[in-house]
């Protein structure tokens, strides 16, 4: 395992586990988020982002987190060795992703390019991360079960996380 994609539906918890993963295995993290998004939750040229992961590609060791298929998922997934699925339950994702969205809003953390979430974009946007999790949820999971026994992947271990414990078990064994 030297170069990991690690996948979920929002709110699974992938940055954390991939960030885990990195300092487990001595290799570097990173965070498709922090590449898509610019100031003000503007997201970054198409062309500038595949070109930034293609950099990080081309190099022998990494760990990425996040999905964006239909962004550069097809230049990740070419080059893994691994896929780490973070298939958790909706209730897990939910209650993950409101405790992380309270605490980045009351803490009023930085994150990419200086962007903050707020509970007006957090809860009454219509572009809210947890109306997203509620609608895109059940199509993650269907997409990554058929990506799964598809073949697409061949070339490449996958790992299926169905809970909590199942997460921190593997990643135990990573040490």
């Amino acid at each position: 395992m030297q170069r990991i994609s690690v996948v979920g539906a929002t709110g699974s918890g992938k940055t954390t586990v991939a960030a885990a993963i990195g300092e487990r295995l001595g290799l570097p993290m990173v965070e498709l988020d922090a590449i898509h998004w610019g100031p003000d939750w503007t997201p970054i040229d198409r062309a500038v982002i595949r070109k930034q992961i293609g950099e990080v590609l081309e190099t022998d060791e990494w760990v990425i987190d996040g999905n964006y298929r239909g962004l550069v998922q097809d230049l990740v997934w070419a080059a893994a060795d691994t896929v780490v699925w973070l298939d958790l339950p909706f209730r897990t994702n939910s209650s993950q992703l409101v405790s992380r969205t309270v605490r980045r809003i009351s803490g009023r953390e930085r994150l990419w390019n200086d962007n903050r979430e707020s509970w007006r974009t957090a809860v009454f946007s219509r572009d809210s991360i947890l109306w997203w999790l509620i609608k895109t949820h059940r199509k993650v999971r269907k997409r990554y079960a058929h990506d799964l026994v598809s073949g697409e992947m061949e070339h490449a271990g996958w790992v299926r996380l169905r809970s909590r414990s199942e997460v921190d078990g593997w990643l135990s064994s990573l040490d």
